[in-house]
């Protein structure tokens, strides 16, 4: 599949409720819970939600890998990356990088 065929088309799925083509952009914050922490797959959607679900498997898609992750903002990235290391590992980045970064 050529690059723009895959830009259209990586990751997608049908959407289940709708049959959707293309998936919706889900605005809701909140989900309905059968019981305290009983979901469908999504609770809040700064956490999660199915928009945020479709654009990484799309990304993962165009990539070739199986996984991607998205997040709000920089920092959160930065945050997530930081938890991996242990002290005295490194980490090799580009010289155009948020300032802040190099405090963290």
């Amino acid at each position: 599949m050529k690059f723009n065929t895959k830009a259209i088309h990586a990751g997608q799925k049908n959407e289940e409720t709708s049959g959707a083509v293309m998936p919706p952009i889900f605005q809701t914050s909140t989900y309905a819970q059968s019981a305290p922490n009983v979901h469908k797959g999504y609770d809040y959607a700064r956490v999660g939600n199915p928009t945020r679900t479709a654009l990484e498997r799309m990304i993962a898609g165009l990539e070739g890998t199986d996984h991607c992750a998205c997040f709000a903002s920089g920092v959160a990235a930065m945050d997530a990356l930081m938890k991996m290391f242990r002290p005295g590992d490194h980490v090799i980045a580009s010289d155009d990088l948020y300032g802040g970064s190099y405090r963290l």
